[in-house]
């Protein structure tokens, strides 16, 4: 790529951050300049300048450009074969010593993660103290899942005794009910650059980094490894291995949890 685009994009970085809190020198450039060009063009904007410029004068494009760039996907009981080791073996290993746990999950998009957590302990371990933490630098997201009305596509994963038993099906969709939503507390929170709380047992941060610089992976997962009390688990997403990060004192327990030493 030229250097007049590469500075270009450099500029629209500098420009963005003060509006949105997003620092994307985090992002690995090649991807995340491919996913803004791709919204730029498909909304008739030509250059960063003038696309800046549009973000700053209408929200409704701000606030599809922000949903665009954090890419929030998600489902109830996403990859079923590690919910089925959360409840046999994980949070059987976290209760043996310690209760309420102190759950956490980080970049929970609209809600569907910390749901899934609150229905598990419901379900399985009903005799449990708990807590559990949703956070999102995505604002729009974090007000869906304070709602916790869901379409059926995010159901694909769900054991359907679940859709019976946790929600009320209407016209408008699957109104999630307040039984579970008491257990589960949401805020803001941008990962890379606000403090965390401490003293987590269980965290799970699943499909947030991928598009994250090295660099930046490294300090998330040493403020991710710092706010766990030891012996607390770290749960990522199936494509981040924590390849090379022993220092940081995590050794897996199973395929994508992580234990602090």
């Amino acid at each position: 790529m030229s250097t007049s685009i590469s500075n270009t994009y450099e500029d629209f970085v500098k420009g963005f951050h003060p509006k949105s809190g997003l620092d994307l020198k985090f992002y690995k450039q090649n991807q995340m300049q491919r996913r803004i060009l791709s919204f730029m063009n498909s909304h008739g904007h030509p250059t960063y300048p003038e696309f800046l410029k549009a973000l700053n004068a209408d929200p409704v494009l701000y606030d599809a450009f922000f949903k665009h760039l954090t890419i929030n996907v998600s489902q109830f009981f996403r990859d079923a074969t590690q919910w089925k080791t959360l409840r046999e073996t994980i949070f059987p290993l976290l209760l043996q010593n310690k209760t309420p746990l102190k759950l956490w999950s980080a970049g929970c998009s609209s809600g569907q993660e910390p749901y899934s957590l609150a229905m598990t302990m419901m379900e399985y371990f009903s005799m449990a103290k708990f807590s559990i933490l949703g956070t999102d630098i995505d604002v729009n997201v974090l007000r869906q899942a304070k709602e916790g009305l869901y379409k059926q596509n995010d159901f694909a994963s769900t054991p359907p005794e679940f859709l019976q038993k946790y929600f009320t099906s209407s016209d408008k969709g699957h109104q999630i009910h307040d039984s579970v939503k008491r257990q589960v507390s949401f805020q803001p929170q941008n990962l890379l650059t606000d403090r965390f709380q401490t003293g987590f047992d269980f965290i799970a941060c699943r499909n947030v980094v991928i598009y994250f610089t090295e660099e930046a992976k490294e300090m998330l997962y040493k403020k991710f490894t710092d706010s766990l009390r030891p012996g607390g688990i770290l749960f990522t997403g199936s494509t981040e291995h924590l390849f090379g990060l022993n220092h940081l004192g995590l050794k897996p327990v199973s395929s994508f949890f992580y234990q602090k030493q």
